[in-house]
């Protein structure tokens, strides 16, 4: 078993894109069953070479045992005019590989986002996380992440 001392959180880099369009997949196929509208067909979230070469974001990969096991990035967006901050950072990508999931990584992956974002001079984090994946919303309490607001909607 890996010990989270052994575990590299790294900036991503473009010879990576590979391994990361397979931690895109398994993001998509773990919010699969709690997205009815998402499309059937191949499908992709992600820009991950912007992600990876623009100053507005900030893209990592865990890595142990000598391989990729995990993925997030934070992105800095504009708030809303009426809001007290002017800019967050949109946290997204956030993945462990199955056999590495509960040993830390993810919150090992938010620390370095949430520090990259304190340099950024940003003080506010935010991500979407769907209602009834009470397990990644556990996670992300633990980590001092709260509920804010829940998204609705209706097929008519």
């Amino acid at each position: 078993m890996t010990n989270t001392n052994d575990i590299t959180i790294r900036e991503a880099t473009p010879d990576e894109i590979g391994i990361l369009r397979h931690f895109e997949q398994g993001v998509i196929e773990a919010e699969r069953p709690f997205d009815p509208t998402l499309r059937k067909d191949d499908i992709r979230y992600y820009d991950l070479e912007n992600l990876i070469t623009s100053d507005q974001s900030y893209l990592v990969v865990a890595e142990a045992d000598g391989r990729l096991v995990g993925s997030g990035y934070a992105r800095i967006e504009e708030a809303k005019p009426w809001l007290k901050h002017r800019n967050y950072a949109y946290l997204g990508f956030m993945y462990v590989v199955p056999e590495y999931r509960g040993r830390g990584i993810n919150a090992r992956i938010i620390g370095e986002l949430k520090d990259w974002a304190l340099s950024q001079d940003i003080r506010e984090l935010r991500l979407e996380v769907y209602s009834p994946n009470t397990a990644a919303i556990q996670a992300y309490k633990k980590v001092g992440f709260s509920e804010h607001m829940l998204e609705m909607r209706a097929e008519i």
